[in-house]
């Protein structure tokens, strides 16, 4: 007779160290290197000491000459310290082709084929457990973190000639702001000669800044100088100006924060409050009708912007990273030589970082540059334009092709937090027959197990079903203890390590919109994975993975037959107006 239930002893966070190679020799000596000399070990618990951060989250990693550490655009999911040597931060003009970037290894025909016939009969069968205890290596991945691919380029020199780039030396940390802030990385690093490294999951890197200062008020001033310049240089408006005006652009730039970082703790979807509640207990960033006095660069985050409307306000549209509020206004003030009152407000949706450049020196150092005519299309592209039933946004302003969109709609997409998504799951209720060919088809790619629920928040005939939405600010990540759930470095997909997921709800706690599930797991013999302290049965998170290893994309879309379904940008509302307008 078969078990019905196995006792197994539960994953720890550090049972998949990020570098296993690190020895107690090498923690003692960090340890007598800043920033780590200066950090009291007594301020950490017992469970997650200083040392056992720098033996289980940190690596040391040897590069030679021309070693590519880290890629502009990729996820970045660790900072860098460094040890020995120097390394050449390319902040542009490096070849993008030059970077070794290759797309992800997709499954074949036969292989998911073999996939398919391979399925256990029962969901959520885990062949790392056995009765005995011991995993089968056999069915291990790497983590997502260790599977690196060293690139080399050949000729150095020839590839930095014509690129700006800066050289950071022994002691200066680099990529902590795209480990902390869940984006990708602002620059491509190369190794200038030899170089030691040490390398710092973003798990430990966040338990080290919760207990020190020091380094927390160091990662903070890195912050704040290295993404004001990089969003500066690729903002299209100051791209082209010498570097003296840049320069002086910068020095005079306001870094701010408005939200909470993590705003997913205060989140709640909306029920009986009115949208213009919403609004009004939201940051505000710019308010309508100020003077204007100069632009705000969206650094990061989602920010709303309103109008009034009758008693109250409404929304109009949103903006996200790399996007500008008050251009027009700015340029109207400096051709008229009068100045302009701001025609709406600007307002924080959970945490968003801004640069705010003063109109003095735009007019200074800006404008003049540009041609009158150019700043007058410009202006005219910035524009935001309102009726009563719905809002025009150009491309300026919303940062995708002009795109007409219905008040209500852009109300319930933005109380909900849904433009968050870059890969929601929108499904067309007046095409859907309910035939659940979409969940049958995840279930056969997912462990027999659908990895989404086809209900959810709907807005008259358009349903976003509880499927991960790979967000842009996935802020699922933040609490996970082992980093269980992180990024795919080149896709963005955000993914679960099953090997190191510890069951502990976290993420799915963490999840604004409801879309990550605790599974209770089996053995290969069917039964259920009891942990051998508490006796109760073990959870893993499961999610939607993209099905980002199948030549095809989604099943689930593909297996509608009605083009009822779609994987979709919301924060895109050129894509969603072309969609919903078919």
């Amino acid at each position: 007779m078969m078990p019905t239930e196995v006792a197994v002893v539960r994953p720890q966070r550090w049972d998949v160290p990020f570098g296993d190679a690190m020895r107690d020799e090498d923690v003692d000596q960090l340890l007598k290197i800043e920033p780590f000399r200066s950090i009291d070990a007594d301020r950490f618990p017992t469970a997650i000491p200083l040392r056992g951060i720098l033996k289980n989250d940190a690596r040391i990693n040897s590069y030679e000459h021309g070693d590519i550490i880290v890629r502009e655009g990729d996820y970045g999911n660790s900072a860098f310290l460094i040890l020995q040597g120097k390394v050449s931060v390319v902040l542009d003009g490096l070849d993008p082709a030059a970077l070794g970037r290759q797309p992800p290894a997709k499954k074949g025909v036969l292989q998911s084929l073999m996939s398919l016939l391979k399925n256990p009969r029962l969901p959520e069968v885990r062949s790392q457990f056995q009765p005995n205890n011991e995993n089968i290596t056999a069915d291990r991945h790497p983590v997502a973190d260790l599977a690196q691919t060293r690139v080399f380029l050949q000729d150095v020199p020839r590839m930095l000639e014509g690129a700006q780039s800066v050289t950071l030396q022994a002691g200066e940390i680099f990529g902590e702001l795209a480990a902390l802030t869940r984006t990708p990385r602002s620059a491509t690093v190369l190794a200038d000669g030899e170089a030691l490294l040490l390398e710092l999951r973003w798990q430990g890197l966040r338990d080290l800044m919760r207990r020190t200062d020091a380094l927390r008020l160091h990662v903070e001033r890195l912050y704040r100088e290295n993404s004001l310049r990089v969003h500066l240089r690729e903002t299209p408006l100051l791209s082209e100006l010498p570097a003296s005006e840049l320069e002086a652009v910068a020095e005079a730039t306001q870094f701010e924060t408005h939200g909470n970082f993590e705003w997913h703790a205060t989140f709640e979807v909306p029920r009986e409050a009115p949208p213009q509640d919403a609004i009004v207990s939201e940051p505000l960033i710019v308010e309508e009708g100020s003077l204007c006095d100069g632009i705000v660069l969206v650094r990061s985050g989602f920010a709303r912007l309103s109008h009034r409307y009758g008693h109250g306000h409404r929304t109009v549209a949103y903006l996200g990273k790399g996007q500008v509020f008050g251009l027009t206004e700015a340029i109207e003030s400096y051709q008229t030589h009068e100045t302009a009152k701001v025609s709406n407000s600007l307002r924080a949706l959970g945490y968003v970082d801004v640069l705010r450049i003063p109109q003095y020196v735009l007019e200074q150092h800006v404008f003049p540059a540009v041609a009158d005519s150019v700043l007058t299309e410009v202006a005219k592209k910035h524009a935001v334009r309102c009726s009563h039933h719905d809002c025009e946004l150009p491309s300026g302003a919303a940062g995708q092709e002009q795109a007409h969109v219905e008040s209500d709609l852009l109300e319930f997409l933005v109380e909900r937090r849904f433009i968050n998504g870059p890969q929601a799951m929108l499904i067309d209720l007046d095409r859907c027959t309910r035939c659940d060919d979409c969940v049958r088809a995840c279930a056969a790619t997912h462990n027999n197990n659908p990895r989404f629920i086809r209900h959810g928040h709907s807005h008259g005939s358009y349903m976003i079903a509880h499927a991960c939405m790979h967000c842009v600010d996935p802020v699922c990540m933040i609490g996970c203890p082992t980093g269980a759930i992180g990024r795919d470095q080149e896709t963005g997909v955000v993914r679960i390590n099953d090997l190191t997921c510890i069951g502990c709800s976290t993420c799915a706690n963490s999840c604004p919109y409801d879309n990550i599930r605790m599974a209770e797991i089996r053995d290969r013999r069917g039964a259920v994975v009891l942990d051998q302290n508490t006796q109760q049965p073990i959870h893993k998170a499961t999610k939607c993975d993209l099905c980002v290893d199948q030549t095809g994309g989604p099943a689930c879309q593909r297996a509608c037959p009605h083009d009822a379904l779609v994987r979709i940008d919301l924060g895109n509302l050129g894509e969603l107006s072309q969609w919903v307008n078919r």
